[in-house]
């Protein structure tokens, strides 16, 4: 079978499509075809070597930490968060647990569906299991132009919030359809400007500078949350009691059902900028790091 793979640390380029055995499942788990993965930011640490002390990984290794496809012999359409550093979406089969899979969307097509695992779960985590969020609160999302703060403005709007989102121009116009009731382009107008009240929820979607991004806790009330997903080493604003707490998403397969009924109800919608085979992996990642995604990019077998 296909199966891109990393064989030794390096920029994008190091990533390869060979022809590799088809995995063999084990106990509790499943052969799955797979239709479709995606690019996410930790692929591109994982891949570069930065990460090695953090997320030690075997070489040579296949990435790709979503999958959708069909479980072979029964058909059944499926997406799965396969785990950080497990990967493996990147292939044509993929040997999966059988209780991380959960039913896909009907109302989506399969490949399509690969860009709900990481990024949904990651927004939810976000919002909720560390910010609390409830209907009432104001919520910024910072980097609403992404995968995951895509997700986020849905989910927070979804659930009541008031939802304050920085994007840039080639963003505004998919960040206001997904429910933002403000929009903030951060190319012209410096956060501290654009806010004219505080928020109690402060969600980072973006990785920079950590002095800078330390100061939004500026924009937070007294005694709010701050969350980034990246893994950023951020400080926290002790006289005013905001503390930032730092995103490692988990795989969790109820929570991913209910973002699947969501998007089968019409409540969430799937921002898929861009499908890319298989073979151009590379590119994705090189354009992932470069900034020049927007939205979700499916990578197609």
């Amino acid at each position: 079978m296909r199966a891109v793979q990393v064989t030794r640390y390096g920029t994008p380029d190091v990533l390869r499509v060979a022809d590799v055995e088809r995995p063999v499942p084990g106990p509790g788990e499943v052969l799955v075809r797979v239709a479709g993965t995606t690019f996410n930011a930790v692929d591109a640490a994982i891949r570069s070597g930065v990460m090695t002390e953090l997320i030690p990984v075997e070489l040579p290794y296949t990435p790709g930490l979503d999958l959708a496809g069909t479980v072979e012999g029964t058909g059944e359409r499926v997406i799965a968060f396969l785990g950080v550093p497990v990967g493996g979406g990147a292939a044509e089969f993929a040997a999966v647990p059988r209780d991380r899979l959960v039913p896909a969307p009907r109302s989506v097509p399969l490949a399509d569906a690969a860009v709900l695992p990481v990024a949904g779960l990651t927004a939810f985590q976000g919002l909720f299991d560390h910010g609390g969020l409830r209907a009432g609160r104001r919520v910024l999302v910072n980097g609403a132009g992404g995968g995951v703060g895509g997700f986020a403005v849905q989910l927070a709007k979804r659930a009541g919030a008031h939802v304050i989102a920085t994007a840039s121009p080639r963003s505004r116009a998919a960040v206001e359809a997904r429910g933002a009731d403000e929009v903030v382009d951060y190319t012209t107008t410096p956060l501290t400007e654009a806010l004219t009240a505080p928020v109690d929820l402060l969600f980072n979607n973006v990785s920079g500078n950590p002095a800078e991004l330390s100061r939004l806790t500026d924009l937070v009330r007294d005694g709010g949350t701050a969350v980034s997903a990246p893994p950023l080493p951020l400080t926290d604003d002790e006289d005013r009691g905001v503390h930032w707490k730092v995103l490692y998403v988990r795989d969790d397969p109820a929570q991913l059902a209910g973002l699947v009924a969501a998007v089968d109800a019409g409540e969430l919608v799937l921002d898929v900028s861009d499908r890319r085979p298989l073979a151009d992996l590379a590119s994705v990642h090189a354009d992932g790091e470069a900034g020049r995604l927007r939205g979700r990019v499916v990578v197609t077998l």
